[in-house]
């Protein structure tokens, strides 16, 4: 018997210390019940502390793989995660153009979780001009919502972020300063909805990731996108709260907290 899964295509780079990249995408994809396809978009040399070197991978390489993947499955959503090259972004925006119908979440990963950055001036460019446009939802932490602007009140950076063209802009605010995490959702409707999480005690490595890619696996399903973002967070939230430390750095977020807890 076929079982219905929908399948989600990401475009992410690849992480070796499985906490984020692929390895988050795919983990946040099969816990909700989704077919998991991939397009690596960079290698990394990265541990749990933070990403040591960016290896781009060709532009073409990228073109062909996502071809093939689309020739061969009904893709149900779009997930973008690390880009790594401005040459990456002409690749993928070749590929989101020949495939309108299909909603797009990217995260735009500007800069590893220890710090060092993956995104100069010219793929920042490239990115507003564009992947925005063709966005569903955009989901920038509060840090990534300001380069993205050059604005500093994130009231001003989510405008901003949907004047670029994106649907829905989820702005995260765990960089902020405050006891609790909240989260801003702006839409085209103009309404602003903000979601609020108690503080969790750890620094956390691919928590983006899967916040991004819960979104993605919920649209793929056919959630509206705001039901989707609301539901996705959640999931996030219980994914960090069974966090484990597998190395000497960052917790890893339990991806698969809900199997655990079932036994």
């Amino acid at each position: 018997m076929r079982k219905n899964r929908p399948v989600v295509l990401s475009f992410s780079g690849h992480d070796p210390s499985g906490g984020a990249g692929i390895q988050a995408d795919i983990e946040t994809f099969i816990s909700h019940q989704c077919h998991a396809c991939s397009v690596i978009t960079a290698l990394t040399e990265q541990d749990s502390r933070n990403v040591k070197k960016l290896i781009p991978q060709q532009a073409q390489n990228i073109i062909d793989q996502a071809h093939t993947v689309l020739n061969d499955f009904q893709v149900s959503a779009i997930k973008i995660g690390l880009i790594g090259h401005h040459q990456t972004v002409d690749a993928i925006h070749s590929i989101l153009l020949e495939y309108p119908h299909i909603p797009v979440i990217l995260d735009p990963v500007l800069a590893a979780g220890g710090g060092t950055p993956l995104a100069n001036e010219q793929l920042i460019t490239q990115i507003i001009d564009k992947l925005l446009p063709l966005t569903t939802v955009l989901t920038p932490n509060s840090e990534e919502a300001r380069i993205l602007t050059k604005q500093t009140e994130l009231i001003n950076c989510g405008q901003a972020l949907l004047a670029k063209g994106c649907d829905y802009v989820l702005i995260t605010g765990t960089h902020e300063q405050s006891d609790t995490v909240d989260n801003q959702l702006f839409q085209t409707n103009g309404k602003t909805e903000t979601f609020s999480w108690d503080r969790l005690p750890q620094e956390y490595h691919g928590s983006g990731c899967t916040l991004a890619s819960a979104i993605s696996a919920l649209i793929a399903h056919g959630l509206d996108p705001f039901t989707a973002v609301s539901e996705a967070q959640d999931y996030t939230w219980n994914a960090l709260s069974h966090a484990y430390q597998p190395g000497q750095g960052q917790y890893n977020p339990d991806r698969l907290f809900w199997m655990e807890d079932g036994q």
